[in-house]
């Protein structure tokens, strides 16, 4: 019995080192799909046992920010009358205030107001940092934070999907560092009255969607990634030098907004 199980043990190591061999061997990136409750931490740790604990791929690790840049999509579905602190489900409702009069004509009128070049001011419950510590971390220290101020983002596009109040569904297309809770938040006082996100789903990141690329956890398997695997350019001597140049220029307004808006967590 012994020997039996010293040689499955060996069998085991075997197919292991073979299928960590033909992973290390990928440059690429590929999407997953984080469904709501689990921190994007909580998801790259479940995925790294699967994965026999590695998660970058070759180059695909140095060239996420390239690769990721773009628009981003979400679809999210609001609740009219109830404000929390956090600004979406998770918080504690801190306001409530009637939303009979909103219209569906009223709430897409008002929708163009946010369509564009706007100021928006980021959450407080947010990955943004105040002396190296996450401002969401910090209140949940029992520590007082200001907001940041306004500052500048795009919404490409933004469409009322649904409306059946005191729930309504919308889809948005934005840039970087922005906040779909804020966005709802402010929507929701221009109208009079208050709102938070009940479902908040990332649809689209760069070239990434969630129907086309994003492979579930029952997918996340050597054969499943070797098929959605997006293969990087090499990086050029310009790539590598990067850091090198950031640290001899002052930061430009996208380098220095921190954060990359709502993750999902």
């Amino acid at each position: 019995m012994a020997s039996s199980s010293r040689a499955a043990i060996a069998i085991s190591m075997a197919v292991q080192n073979s299928s960590l061999s033909k992973l290390q061997s990928f440059n690429g990136i590929f999407a997953i799909y984080k469904k709501q409750g689990p921190t994007s931490a909580d998801v790259l740790n479940t995925l790294k046992k699967a994965l026999l604990k590695v998660v970058g791929i070759g180059e695909g690790t140095k060239m996420l920010t390239t690769m990721l840049a773009g628009s981003k999509k979400y679809r999210a579905i609001g609740e009219l009358g109830k404000a929390t602190d956090s600004l979406d489900v998770t918080g504690n409702v801190i306001e409530e205030k009637s939303y009979d009069h909103i219209t569906k004509e009223a709430f897409e009128e008002k929708l163009k107001q946010f369509t564009g070049e706007i100021m928006q001011v980021p959450p407080l419950y947010s990955a943004l940092k105040k002396d190296g510590k996450r401002m969401s971390v910090l209140l949940k220290q029992g520590q007082e934070v200001e907001a940041k101020p306004a500052r500048p983002v795009t919404v490409y596009s933004l469409s009322l999907q649904d409306f059946s109040p005191p729930y309504f569904t919308i889809d948005v297309e934005c840039g970087g560092g922005f906040y779909v809770r804020s966005l709802v938040d402010d929507l929701a006082k221009a109208l009079c009255s208050c709102a938070h996100i009940k479902e908040l789903t990332r649809t689209k990141q760069g070239q990434f969607t969630l129907e086309e690329h994003a492979l579930k956890e029952d997918r996340w398997t050597l054969t499943d990634i070797t098929q959605a695997l997006q293969p990087c350019p090499k990086p050029s001597g310009q790539h590598k030098n990067v850091k090198k140049a950031k640290s001899k220029h002052m930061p430009t307004p996208s380098e220095s907004k921190g954060g990359d808006g709502d993750t999902n967590d």
